[in-house]
């Protein structure tokens, strides 16, 4: 399975900030859209991400409130990406490895889509929910040894 399956079925609705937007307007919209992440794009590119991690610890810093904290100062600015050809196996380590909960999806130089570890972690089990399903059904038309050697007779 690769990222561009999660995405078909996830769709392309984006939410993003500006870098010099005040932190206090993307935690409005983070907690608006009830999301955990939103990307951070400067004259069309993408120049970061600002998840609920990074605003956490802007707060901490700033002694309890976001203050006049900007989406600059808080943001990640090298998220870890990936491609929508990349495989759902190498995600999941790559994720679990960085302890990130969302990711960028880019072709070259375009922001296709942000897939969340829900969003890998659902497919994953849904692929799985399919392949048992599968699997029980074949069990249960598995002929008898009875009914095999009375055909080969």
């Amino acid at each position: 399975m690769k990222v561009s399956d999660i995405l078909r079925v996830k769709g392309t609705v984006l939410y993003s900030v500006t870098p010099s937007q005040p932190l206090s307007d993307a935690v409005d919209i983070m907690s608006g859209k009830d999301i955990g992440s939103l990307v951070v794009i400067e004259s069309g590119d993408l120049v970061g991400m600002l998840t609920f991690r990074e605003v956490i610890l802007a707060i901490v810093k700033n002694g309890g409130s976001v203050g006049g904290t900007t989406v600059r100062a808080a943001m990640d600015d090298h998220p870890m990406t990936c491609t929508s050809e990349t495989d759902l196996d190498e995600v999941r380590r790559m994720m679990l490895d960085r302890h990130a909960r969302y990711m960028p999806v880019m072709d070259k130089r375009m922001l296709m889509g942000v897939i969340s570890l829900y969003d890998v972690a659902k497919a994953v089990v849904d692929s799985q929910n399919f392949e048992n399903k599968m699997l029980k059904a074949y069990i249960r038309d598995w002929p008898s040894e009875e009914s095999a050697e009375h055909k080969a007779s």
